[in-house]
């Protein structure tokens, strides 16, 4: 498949511009037509989540909830979709899912990926503490649902790796501590080097600096491969890209943001969690 000259704005997009690898009809046992239509391709697939998601929002009131995960959305994206190719897959209660491939104008999907991960970390100034896993291999970008509705989404198993790899902690340690941890299958990790993958944060490209510790070091490190059991997979090799940044001075503590966000709605009379109420004269 050539390379597009311009740029995927949504899956379905992409599945209109495409030739079909598979459009047909099948019958789902009960005379109601299935419809199957998709484009194959190879990819790489990002989810990321908020790290104690459920903790952090337990006492917030759902319009909060809404204005907390908004915020995430919001910047994940823009880090994202900041250079490269990437699209927005959907967004899933507190996560986010990015699919890059070649099929999409990327010339390394994996390394991409990986790329926007390292942006989502270092660029995380409300402290959602991203956790990120990423997996690469064939999929399907096609229609899912019914004829009361279909969604245009990806399939196969890198988006199920991808989440699996998600939920791994440091060093698959629940006790371990990192600032930050993208996690992916050891085998994608063949040639990377961190030098390259935070290429794009440097802060004065004439003098050649990056983000380093009080060593003079890059506070992201390639771990060995370790190796863990995923739901549904079993024994898999895994490394991590890892931030042990010990302390990150952010901009903004989120819940902080959030509820400064819905006390402004209040104000402003854009917020009626008691209904809709007339506005005095």
């Amino acid at each position: 498949m050539a390379a597009p000259r311009f740029r995927y704005r949504s899956l379905e997009d992409f599945v209109i511009a495409s030739e079909m690898t598979v459009d047909g009809l099948l019958d789902n046992g009960w005379g109601a037509p299935m419809s199957i239509k998709g484009v194959q391709i190879d990819a790489a697939v990002l989810f990321a989540g908020i790290s104690s998601f459920t903790e952090r929002t337990a006492e917030m009131s759902p319009v909060e909830t809404l204005t907390y995960v908004n915020q995430f959305f919001t910047w994940m994206t823009a880090e994202a979709l900041n250079e490269g190719h990437g699209i927005i897959d959907k967004y899933i209660g507190d996560q986010v899912m990015v699919v890059y491939s070649k099929a999409f104008g990327s010339e390394d999907p994996f390394k991409e990926a990986v790329r926007a991960a390292v942006r989502m970390s270092t660029d995380d100034v409300m402290d959602f503490g991203p956790h990120i896993g990423i997996a690469e291999g064939p999929v399907i970008v096609g229609y899912a649902g019914t004829p009361v509705r279909h969604n245009c989404s990806v399939f196969g198993a890198p988006v199920a790796l991808a989440a699996r790899c998600a939920g791994v902690p440091p060093d698959g340690d629940p006790d371990a501590f990192a600032n930050h941890t993208i996690t992916f299958p050891a085998e994608s990790a063949t040639g990377l080097a961190v030098p390259d993958l935070v290429a794009h944060l440097l802060r004065d490209p004439e003098a050649g600096d990056i983000e380093e510790d009080d060593t003079g070091q890059s506070v992201w490190k390639l771990t060995e491969p370790f190796t863990r059991s995923l739901k549904g997979r079993g024994e898999m090799a895994l490394q991590q890209l890892r931030d042990d940044l010990s302390l990150r001075i952010n901009s903004f503590i989120v819940e902080d943001r959030t509820r400064d966000s819905v006390e402004h709605l209040r104000r402003a009379n854009r917020y009626w969690p008691n209904g809709r109420q007339p506005q005095k004269p």
